[in-house]
């Protein structure tokens, strides 16, 4: 995979057992442990990437800019039970650029839309590690994996999208597994996934799902960025079921309905967590999720679900303005379920360009910089390698602003088994604690460096040795390596709705 990162080195038993069937308990109750005791006439089948020559490593399939893959096209009566992919993007910010679709008995619109990142529980186009029971995201952000069951009578197809903004063409890799059956029962349900965002939310409650038909909703993914300092989780969440005025399920808060208390932090568990929280200032972010999998929110004919987005206000000062007002906050989901019929949103998805912030990325090889000593500069095209083989060395890069405002400065440092200490400043000035980048393999990492004031003109962020990290494997040369991908920028001023 030459791509960023590279640079240095069932829950349901099966059908044909009719001793449980989903509409008469509520699952997980039936474990799918029980199933492995027992025969099935089920016929394990896969679809994957992988090369036509067994005896090639070239196992990924391209993804060109504004093009589509067809992952896999399947033939019913079956169920999918396993998601897997890969991919190697030059986008930072590619969860959100690619586009997963699944389209149930060759209907026209899809019943599963949304982001990438966003269906596999990281919103933003962030990336995250975590672990939960139906899905899980390992290799900071990069391996994504989901173990929903989705059956199918007549066929299914899945495809993913490479909305291009201007990052060019992706790598896939990916596995598809499902199961041939002979029959499934009437009351068989379709699985469900809808994204939705705001940017910023308008005055009223956020939308996370409407829809028509006989199901049970199963899970949600709730992303949020602050356009303004505080504390945004006042919200409660609403559920109306089958045409209701008043919700008949109501919440107390929004990190209630997460099950966390008291504000966010960063957690998993298999059926409710944090994936990102950054914090209470203007342009911090937040995912979370929480699985309905003990306790699906049954409906016969309709489904209406809502959070508000209400919270406190702060300024500069650290005072409080308000305690519970509505916030204007940039707010995304993902909402899943699942229903009979199936069903398609006929609203398109916003533009790829329209679901990430207005951050300014300024890859490596294209900042100036100055290097002590000089000369151990290489440039690949995943970014910048500094390798300056001692400890007492420093490398700082050069990057202009036009409009003045409060910008969020951060980096994509390339993290390696080769990599040292280092202390980051911004125009002289230490931002943050001492960075310690040596890793076990090499990784691409987002490191935030907090709020700046900036004015027009040139500024400098260096990165200074602070020194061999105790982490450092003895049998590794000590290179005391520095990498960067790329400088991010967010000028908070270009975010609609921030105070």
């Amino acid at each position: 995979m030459a791509a960023i990162g590279t640079v240095f080195l069932s829950l349901t038993s099966a059908p044909s057992q009719p001793a449980v069937k989903a509409t008469d308990a509520a699952f997980p109750n039936a474990s799918p442990l029980l199933a492995l005791t027992q025969l099935s006439k089920a016929q394990s089948r896969r679809v994957s990437s992988t090369s036509a020559d067994l005896n090639s490593n070239g196992d990924s399939r391209v993804i060109k800019a504004g093009q589509t893959l067809v992952l896999a096209e399947l033939l019913g009566p079956g169920a999918i039970t396993h998601l897997w992919n890969t991919i190697a993007p030059q986008d930072p910010f590619a969860g959100r650029s690619l586009v997963l679709r699944i389209y149930w008995d060759g209907m026209d619109q899809p019943s599963v839309e949304s982001p990438l990142g966003d269906f596999f529980g990281v919103g933003h186009g962030a990336i995250a590690n975590f672990h939960s029971l139906p899905v899980s995201v390992s290799s900071y952000g990069r391996s994504r994996t989901c173990w929903w069951r989705m059956p199918f009578r007549k066929s299914a197809k899945i495809t993913l999208t490479n909305e291009t903004r201007g990052y060019g063409d992706v790598e896939v890799y990916y596995y598809v597994d499902w199961e041939k059956l002979p029959s499934l029962p009437e009351d068989t349900l379709y699985f469900h996934a809808r994204y939705h965002q705001a940017f910023p939310a308008p005055p009223g409650d956020y939308p996370i799902l409407e829809t028509k038909g006989r199901g049970h909703y199963v899970g949600t993914v709730y992303s949020v960025q602050q356009v303004m300092t505080g504390w945004f989780g006042e919200g409660d969440d609403h559920f109306y079921i089958d045409g209701e005025t008043n919700p008949s399920l109501v919440g107390t808060g929004t990190e209630d309905y997460f099950n966390d208390a008291w504000g966010f932090r960063p957690f998993a568990a298999p059926a409710h967590g944090v994936t990102l929280y950054e914090g209470i200032f203007a342009g911090d972010r937040l995912s979370a999720y929480r699985w309905h999998m003990a306790d699906p929110v049954r409906f016969n004919s309709a489904l209406k679900v809502s959070i508000e987005h209400k919270g406190s206000r702060v300024n500069d000062a650290g005072l409080k303005q308000s305690s519970s007002n509505e916030r204007p906050d940039w707010l995304s989901s993902v909402a899943l379920w699942y229903q009979t019929p199936p069903v398609a949103d006929p609203a398109p998805l916003p533009p790829a360009t329209n679901r990430v912030a207005p951050y300014r990325v300024l890859p490596a090889k294209d900042l100036s910089f100055r290097a002590h000593p000089p000369n151990r500069v290489t440039t690949p095209e995943e970014g910048l390698v500094y390798a300056p083989g001692q400890a007492e060395a420093e490398i700082e890069f050069a990057f202009d602003v036009t409009e003045p405002g409060r910008y969020q400065v951060a980096a994509i440092l390339i993290l390696s088994v080769f990599s040292a200490r280092y202390q980051p400043f911004l125009d002289g000035e230490s931002v943050g604690p001492e960075l310690d980048l040596c890793n076990l393999d090499e990784d691409w990492t987002w490191f935030s460096f907090d709020l700046h004031d900036l004015q027009p003109g040139k500024h400098l962020l260096k990165f200074a040795g602070r020194g061999a990290s105790p982490n450092h494997r003895t049998q590794a040369a000590p290179r005391f390596a520095f990498g960067l991908n790329s400088l991010v920028l967010l000028r908070l001023e270009d975010m609609a709705g921030y105070r």
